[in-house]
């Protein structure tokens, strides 16, 4: 605790870490490029350096306060050092602005904007290099890296992968993969993360837009629409409305003005992964065999798993991810619908995930040499577009999800949040419908922003250990303690982005960790509002089951054939 003098405004600070913090306590912007919250202090890029009373420079987000310190923010030696380094990042980068994909919220453009940089004094000196843009979800330009190191933390400190950091020296310095592989050649999961901490368009989703126009735009295509349930508590902040306002019924309405023929909830999908993975559970708990069972919705977690733990495949539900049975339970009941119908079925997914673009690809998600779901679009694609085809999104008339899969649960809509697999999983097993119930549920420890959570719950007199983590970093410190013994758990839920897909790295970038539990509270209000709160008691899901499911429920799992 004490106080700063920060411009000549005496500042109390009491928990701020860092002088930075301070500074924006007095409600001073300062610019940064490699500073964030959440990840290690790196002090690389120089921007939020203030001045002392003797005229010396502190970089203030490596800085801690002190007691009586003075610093200047602004003085005309910082403003002409923030231009400096401004004119030398742009000097070694692609300048080509206007079409660049991150042009209008690029960190880079935006800073150089505020601190005034009008011309650059020195020549572009760097080489071209080539593009890497093989892989299914991140694209990664490294003509438009400043060096700042966000990408590299995040990749270390988040998720605990690893696949990129500093390579060379001096003016060589890039960041790279091992040997300049491309991101598929080596162990990225493709969450992209990664991309959510880039300032600029270094790292970039890969879009799917112009497949998804083109399918739209075929008469002998039905366009079939698959929408996530965290999509609809992030996609109105690209159209300037809050974090977590639900928008689900104005997605509906702009997916029908861009040609999409029906349009249905992932939910549904989350529903029958509730129903089969619960069972599996039971049965694992029941024959003490192969537990902790772990969940299989993340495809970045899955592929994490694949590459660190093959050890624990076995430990793996069989079951395929929400997006995945959706996919493969659609076809099967358009193609009896529409047995007469020569049109093709093609089904989209608008996801928060980009990992979720490398699942829809994998050989395992195809029937008969043809993908379960067609493609991927990510939130931001969707908000694209939208604004490309002049749809005003907030004026937009709420419209409602096409039969027979209008019917969705709370327990399916919540699994776009960190703890919520497990909450609808105990939905499952307490028969007891009752407010008392669910609300004991809610509040057993498996809601929250926690890296790692853990639950207790009373099945039929027998006591259930569930474990909950987002980030992989954080699920790899769960797996080490039940490896060497110090944990024994019944069910792991692993998601790996920040907050579960409420934080995927398909959605518009979040500012901060507040963001999440805003679009978590808005998950957690849909769950409320809805009337039915069981995945079981879905009365799409019990056609399901009586109708294409009834012989072929195989279909939903893993090693199907």
């Amino acid at each position: 605790m004490g106080n700063m003098i920060i411009d000549g405004q005496i500042v109390e600070f009491n928990e701020e870490k860092n002088i930075l913090a301070v500074i924006r306590k007095a409600g001073i912007e300062l610019p940064t490029f490699c500073y964030h919250s959440e990840l290690s202090v790196y002090g690389a890029c120089r921007m939020c350096m203030v001045e002392d009373k003797w005229g010396s420079t502190l970089t203030s987000c490596s800085t801690p306060p002190k007691d009586g310190m003075e610093v200047w923010t602004n003085t005309e030696k910082l403003k002409k050092h923030r231009k400096m380094i401004l004119e030398l990042l742009l000097a070694n980068h692609d300048r080509d602005c206007t079409t660049c994909e991150k042009s209008g919220r690029c960190k880079l453009q935006e800073i150089a904007l505020k601190v005034g940089v009008k011309k650059i004094r020195f020549g572009q000196e760097k080489k071209e290099m080539p593009i890497d843009d093989l892989g299914p979800s991140i694209v990664r330009n490294p003509n438009k890296c400043i060096l700042c190191g966000d990408c590299v933390r995040a990749c270390q400190e988040i998720q605990g992968v690893g696949v990129l950091d500093f390579a060379y020296r001096g003016s060589k310095l890039q960041v790279t993969t091992a040997f300049n592989k491309a991101l598929h050649q080596v162990d990225c999961v493709n969450c992209g993360q990664c991309r959510v901490v880039c300032p600029t368009g270094a790292l970039m989703i890969k879009k799917d837009m112009d497949r998804a126009y083109e399918a739209l735009q075929d008469k002998n295509k039905r366009v079939i629409a698959q929408i996530a349930p965290a999509v609809r508590v992030a996609i109105g902040e690209e159209f300037g409305m809050e974090p977590g306002a639900i928008t689900m019924g104005k997605i509906v309405a702009a997916l029908r003005k861009l040609g999409f023929d029906q349009i249905f909830d992932t939910a549904v999908g989350a529903d029958l992964t509730v129903i089969e993975e619960a069972e599996e559970l039971m049965d694992r708990i029941q024959n003490r065999d192969k537990l902790p069972l772990f969940s299989s919705c993340c495809p970045a977690w899955f592929k994490y798993a694949e590459q660190k733990h093959p050890e624990l495949m076995d430990n793996v539900s069989s079951c395929r991810s929400p997006q995945q049975m959706f996919g493969v339970v659609i076809k099967e009941q358009f193609k009896k619908l529409y047995k007469d119908d020569r049109k093709e079925n093609i089904v989209i997914a608008i996801m928060p995930c980009t990992a979720k673009k490398f699942e829809a690809a994998r050989p395992e998600n195809k029937t008969g040499g043809i993908p379960d779901v067609d493609m991927v679009i990510t939130t931001q694609e969707l908000a694209i577009m939208i604004q490309e085809n002049g749809i005003v999104f907030n004026e937009l008339e709420d419209e409602a999800l096409d039969m027979p899969f209008g019917f969705t649960s709370g327990a399916g809509v919540i699994f776009g949040v960190s703890g919520g697999v497990s909450e609808a999983v105990l939905r499952y097993y307490y028969k007891e419908r009752t407010a008392a119930v669910l609300q004991g549920i809610s509040y057993s420890g498996v809601r929250g922003m926690e890296g790692v959570k853990e639950a207790t719950a009373e099945i039929d007199g027998q006591k259930v250990r569930i474990g909950v983590a987002h980030g992989l970093k954080n699920a790899e410190n769960l797996i080490k303690k039940i490896l060497r013994g110090e944990e024994k758990f019944d069910f792991v839920e692993v998601m790996a982005c920040p907050g579960g897909c409420v934080g995927g790295a398909g959605q518009p970038i979040p500012q901060n960790n507040d963001v999440r539990r805003k679009r978590a509270r808005g998950i957690y209000k849909v769950d409320t509002a809805s009337p039915i709160k069981r995945s079981e008691d879905n009365p799409a899901i019990e056609a399901l089951y009586e109708g294409v499911l009834k012989s072929n429920r195989e279909i939903l799992h893993r090693h199907h054939k």
